[in-house]
C-alpha cells in the first residue's frame, strides 16, 4: 500500500528550508499530489496547475511566428515549462531558478515533470536570479549568448505583484525595472506573468507604462478543500512592434 505522506527531500536555501513532498489524500482516489514548502510556507502543489499552464497557453497565444525562443522565471513543479514545450513553434526553453535544489530535483526527476524537461532537447535550466537577469539586458537571460532577445517572458516567482517570495523583489515591480526586462524582448513581445489574486488596478496601470497592450485573465479552478471554485489571474503585455 502507497504511504499516504512522504518527504522526498528536504535542503537549506538562502531563502530558507526547502521541502519537496507527496501525499494521496484518499477522498480524491489514487493521486500522489506533490507539494513544495519554503519553511512552514507552502509554494505549490501539483492539486492546483491550471492558472500555471494557463500563463503558458495565454502567454504564447500572443506571440507571433515560428521558432520561438521563451523564457519561464522560475520552475516550482514543470508544469508551466511543460505546458510551453506542448507549443511546437518553441525553438527553445529557457527555465529560470534561483534555487539550485529544485533544478536538482527534476534533473535528478524526483518530480513526476522532471522526466518530461529532461527529455526535451529544446529545454535549458538556468541557475540564477529572475530578479538579477532581468534587469540587466546587456547580459540577460542567457548565459551562453549575452544580450539575447526572446519572443516571451513567461513569469511565476512571487505570490503576486505585491506580495513577494523575497522581499528584495518588490524592487523588480517599477516602471524602470520593468522597462529594463522588456529590453531583453523582441519587437513584439510578450511578457505574462501569474498572481495568486485577482488582477490589480494599479498593476495593470504599471504594466501601461512599459508595454503597449494589457490584458487580465481571470483563472477559475475547482478547490476540492473548500468546495467550491476559486481563482488566480494571469497578465499578458505586449511590447511594442
Amino acid at each position: 500500500m502507497p504511504l499516504l505522506f512522504e518527504e522526498i527531500d528536504s535542503q537549506p536555501s538562502p531563502l530558507g528550508e526547502i521541502s519537496l513532498r507527496r501525499r494521496r489524500i484518499p477522498a480524491l482516489g489514487e493521486r500522489d499530489i506533490y507539494e513544495v514548502k519554503l519553511g512552514e510556507e507552502f509554494l505549490m502543489s501539483s492539486m492546483f496547475v491550471e492558472a500555471e499552464e494557463a500563463l503558458s497557453t495565454l502567454g504564447l497565444a500572443k506571440t507571433r511566428g515560428d521558432q520561438l525562443d521563451v523564457v519561464v522565471g522560475g520552475l516550482g513543479l514543470g508544469y508551466t515549462a511543460v505546458a510551453a514545450l506542448k507549443d511546437e513553434r518553441i525553438a527553445e526553453l529557457l527555465v529560470v531558478d534561483a534555487l539550485d535544489t529544485v533544478i536538482g530535483w527534476h534533473r535528478d526527476e524526483k518530480v513526476p515533470l522532471g522526466k518530461i524537461l529532461n527529455a526535451d532537447g529544446r529545454n535549458r535550466y538556468v541557475h540564477g536570479s529572475f530578479f538579477d537577469l532581468a534587469t540587466a539586458p546587456q547580459t540577460g537571460f542567457d548565459p551562453q549568448y549575452p544580450g539575447r532577445r526572446f519572443d516571451a517572458i513567461l513569469l511565476d516567482i512571487d505570490h503576486s505583484p505585491t506580495e513577494y517570495l523575497n522581499p528584495a523583489n518588490a524592487d523588480f515591480y517599477t516602471t524602470d525595472n520593468l522597462a529594463l526586462m522588456a529590453e531583453q524582448l523582441k519587437p513584439g513581445g510578450v511578457f505574462a506573468m501569474w498572481s495568486q489574486n485577482l488582477p490589480e488596478e494599479s498593476f495593470e496601470d504599471l504594466l501601461g507604462t512599459v508595454f503597449e497592450s494589457v490584458e487580465s485573465h481571470v483563472i477559475s479552478f475547482y478547490n476540492p478543500f473548500m468546495s467550491e471554485e476559486s481563482t488566480n489571474s494571469v497578465y499578458v503585455c505586449v511590447k511594442s512592434s
